[in-house]
């Protein structure tokens, strides 16, 4: 992905300086905003968004985490400080519709912020862009990957805990392509490994890490292309796959840059 074309991202202090209100908030998320490879997930999604002449911004640099990890690693005061502190700008700004390409985002948003006062109407991009397929508003007519075998890898915080599994699917339907699924997907499907704070602790004792044995079940499905909606995911995944060494025949694309590519962005 080293497409480089230039969009102006609309800033949510400058729209309202502007006198307008956005119909969307784009939640950027912590990984999208400084991890390297969801840079790139991030950039992509907002090119749509403009491509789709969405009315929407982004908070910037008043966006802080929401607090996802802090909760799942025990600590409640530090969640419960991010989630006011974020909860008290969203409100500034009268925000009422959310987008996010991190389902651990979409979930604390959309689950645990009502709890201390945040309610707001949350989509995962997923969500989101099978909505803008469903009215035609994007149409794929492309041969990109025809001669590829796609699968997809099922996020534990968009699947399991949100019960959202066909979204993701009903967009790589319209993308001509093979589709196939790994043994366990769904309800079943196993985690890549990082969700609960686990990315960010030492691996415990055992056999086999989970992205291990998580990234020999998509290879085992004889993919081209894994493909992930989740910044941890895909964190997970593409290590799996260097792992393996096969970087160079297998590829780990986000659900946003599939459509996008689709779409010639």
């Amino acid at each position: 992905m080293d497409n480089k074309t230039k969009i102006k991202v609309p800033v949510m202090a400058e729209v309202a300086a502007a006198g307008h209100q956005p119909e969307w908030l784009f939640w950027v998320g912590s990984a999208g905003a400084f991890d390297d490879r969801y840079k790139k997930v991030s950039r992509e999604f907002a090119k749509i968004l403009s491509f789709l002449k969405v009315d929407y911004a982004v908070l910037g640099t008043e966006e802080s985490d929401s607090g996802d990890v802090a909760r799942r690693a025990g600590n409640e005061m530090l969640f419960q400080m991010q989630a006011l502190t974020n909860i008290q700008i969203l409100d500034m700004y009268g925000v009422k519709k959310i987008v996010t390409c991190c389902p651990h985002d979409f979930n604390t948003l959309k689950n645990e912020y009502p709890d201390l006062g945040g309610n707001y109407e949350v989509w995962h991009h997923t969500q989101f862009l099978q909505k803008q397929i469903s009215e035609k508003k994007i149409q794929f007519d492309t041969k990109l990957f025809k001669d590829k075998t796609i699968v997809f890898h099922d996020p534990c915080y968009l699947g399991r805990a949100n019960n959202e599994y066909d979204a993701p699917r009903s967009i790589l339907a319209g993308i001509p392509s093979t589709k196939v699924e790994m043994k366990r997907n769904r309800s079943f499907g196993l985690c890549c490994g990082a969700g609960g704070g686990q990315m960010f602790k030492e691996a415990e004792k055992g056999s086999k890490e989970v992205f291990i044995e998580r990234t020999e079940e998509a290879l085992a499905s004889g993919a081209d292309i894994i493909a992930t909606a989740c910044p941890f995911c895909m964190v997970m995944l593409t290590d799996g796959i260097k792992y393996k060494n096969e970087e160079d025949r297998v590829k780990n694309y986000d659900i946003a840059e599939l459509v996008s590519l689709g779409l010639g962005l």
